[in-house]
């Protein structure tokens, strides 16, 4: 786990809560700098009352007593609001990385001894560490303060690292029956367009003085060939299937089967296309059916309409029988005949009106252990704002490629880089915190993730509710616990227990040099991306706006690096693109779609896995929208 502030800011508050009756906290730890309080004004003199006559005394020299000062009105205190307004922080920096590319990619220790599983409370479910006290056998959950009963070792049971405020647990459960299968065997599916306009030419460079042109299909022939020899070389037991479509689609297989044609109502029956894709024969290796696929790659021709959908979906069921495998979707225009037609539904970006196909797809997709990616070709209209969510749920690609670049997109995406299966990420915290935009109600966040290839990095974001704010203040740290449940490659299952305590203060208390920028940029491109998709655009702009605040109130205080600046330029173009969608007659551009996917996916720019996202210069912003 990475934080991207060295302590737990217990008092950050939005503007909207600020405005919206949360309660001022007038204590030591208030979220402003505090100032001396006024000095009281002086005692006034006494008044002069009639006092008896003297007896007449010696004479005394004579002395002047000294003047008191004028009596002044007090200062005017500062205004709280307008101190706050000065010294709150723009954006809220409880924000938590976990590098899960990283995290899953372990090599278990084979001699290590299986353990069913970690001692958990009954009542959150955190687990137990090497960082707690088991006074006379009893465990006070730090998460919940439940009481709970423990009768084991916890220097047994807890076998992992455990330095300081931070412990890592590794779990390695027993296997059972289903567990034969190894990522070995897994498919990779190449579902193609053949329809019509597959056959628009494009002029490519040459040695000759002629002009030379490739029509699309072409291209998309010629880089499965490299693909299915780079695979021959590479990983020769690899299992390659070909399905094709236009107005019907074709399950070629590994090239050494008869084809399964499915055509007319076949189109429009959900559990008839997946039940047809899941029976159809397992594939070969590609060592002995390279030939086949080859010359059936060889004999395709462009003819018909477009019923990607139906395709999507018998491509996902063949390769469902293997977890790890993956579909690599090409196209060229709009789904028009099938499940998941389009061509007559118009709607705005990522508006609830989005085909509840694509969704009900790609949530099948990950419960099989499958990775979709998607590409299309410049200068179409495929709306990959829709069907890019197949590729966004599975954790694929989304890309749009040219002529001269789909040779390399689809050996990018075929390659073997799963790490992980089944994987599932849940992240708790204390009683008392909360998840905004994700659980606002829990302290307990679970993300079911699927599949996990190299380089993925997801973010989260936490705060502090109103009334646990003075107690957690006078507390040291906070405890924060990831549980990691996953299989490797060789089916191993696998549960990892990170637990760490962080340290709590307030926003006064906070130094730009507190801040980690690599988090916050990716945290701050992801969640943008994903409320644009979802159809939060003025949530998203409200975050950009804050986003860019910090940025700035961070470079008042310090320098900011060259790579820091690229997550700056990451917030201007999701800016211009969110300030685009403003009226329902506007529709996200594929463009805009394919760049908004990639920022959901962002890593940080830290790292050698860094994505197109952050290499690819911004387009420009005409391009972003569709305008009818």
């Amino acid at each position: 786990m990475e934080f991207a502030c060295s302590h737990v800011v217990c008092n950050w508050r939005s503007d909207e809560a600020a405005s919206t009756g949360f309660p001022l906290m007038n204590h030591e730890y208030d979220n402003v700098v505090k100032e001396a309080p006024p000095r009281p004004p002086p005692v006034p003199p006494p008044r002069l009352r009639p006092r008896p006559p003297l007896l007449s005394l010696p004479h005394l020299p004579s002395f002047k007593p000294r003047q008191a000062p004028a009596s002044l009105p007090p200062p005017l205190p500062p205004r709280v609001d307008k101190m706050e307004a000065d010294y709150r922080l723009k954006a809220n920096v409880n924000v938590v990385s976990l590098s899960v590319g990283q995290l899953v990619n372990i090599q278990p220790d084979t001699d290590q001894e299986a353990i069913q599983s970690p001692v958990l409370c009954g009542k959150c479910s955190a687990a137990l560490s090497c960082l707690t006290s088991l006074p006379r056998n009893m465990w006070v959950c730090e998460f919940c303060g439940s009481v709970n009963g423990v009768h084991v070792d916890v220097t047994g049971t807890c076998t992992g690292l455990c330095t300081g405020e931070h412990s890592d647990d590794l779990y390695l459960l027993s296997l059972s029956d289903d567990d034969y299968q190894n990522l070995e065997d897994s498919l990779v599916v190449f579902c193609v367009d053949i329809s019509g306009s597959m056959s628009v030419t494009t002029e490519v460079p040459s040695g000759s003085a002629l002009p030379v042109y490739v029509s699309r299909l072409e291209g998309i022939q010629d880089a499965l060939q490299r693909a299915l020899s780079s695979m021959l070389q590479d990983s020769p037991r690899r299992r390659v299937a070909l399905v094709t479509f236009s107005d019907e689609v074709v399950i070629y297989g590994d090239g050494t089967s008869v084809p399964l044609t499915l055509r007319d109502w076949a189109l429009v029956d959900y559990d008839h296309i997946w039940e047809q894709g899941a029976a159809y024969s397992v594939p070969h290796c590609i060592a002995e059916t390279y030939i086949q696929l080859v010359q059936r790659v060889k004999d395709l021709r462009e003819h018909g309409a477009t019923c990607l959908g139906p395709a999507a979906l018998a491509s996902v069921a063949m390769a469902s029988r293997h977890p790890g495998s993956k579909v690599i979707l090409c196209t060229d225009g709009r789904a028009n005949i099938g499940l998941g037609e389009m061509e007559q539904t118009s709607s705005p970006a990522s508006s609830p009106l989005t085909p509840h196909f694509y969704r009900q797809l790609a949530v099948q997709a990950v419960d099989s252990g499958v990775i979709i990616s998607v590409m299309s070709f410049e200068g179409t209209d495929c709306r990959l704002a829709d069907v890019g969510r197949l590729a966004d749920t599975t954790g694929g690609r989304v890309n749009i490629v040219s002529i001269g670049t789909i040779a390399t997109e689809i050996q990018s995406a075929s390659m073997d880089n799963v790490l992980a299966t089944g994987v599932t990420a849940t992240l708790v915290a204390c009683d008392g915190i909360y998840f905004p935009y994700e659980d606002e109600n829990d302290h307990k966040l679970v993300r079911e993730i699927g599949n996990v290839t190299t380089g993925l990095q997801i973010t989260s974001q936490f705060a502090v509710k109103p009334e646990f704010m003075e107690v957690f203040l006078q507390r040291d740290t906070l405890p924060f616990q990831l549980q990691l449940s996953f299989k490797t490659r060789d089916q191993q299952r696998v549960t990892r227990i990170i637990t760490e305590r962080r340290p709590v203060t307030s926003c006064s208390r906070i130094g730009a040099g507190s801040f980690n920028m690599a988090v916050l940029g990716v945290h701050g491109a992801q969640l943008c991306a994903s409320l644009t998709m979802e159809g939060r655009v003025q949530d998203a702009q409200k975050q950009l706006k804050a986003q860019q605040d910090l940025l700035t109130q961070i470079s008042e205080q310090r320098p900011i690096a060259t790579q820091e600046r690229i997550y700056g330029n990451w917030m201007d173009t999701m800016t211009t693109i969110c300030d685009d969608i403003t009226a329902e007659s506007q529709t996200l551009s594929d463009e805009a779609a394919e760049l908004v996917y990639q920022m959901k996916r962002a890593t940080s720019v830290y790292s050698s896995n860094t994505t197109q996202t952050q290499q690819k210069p911004a387009k420009k912003k005409k391009t972003f929208m569709n305008r009818k």
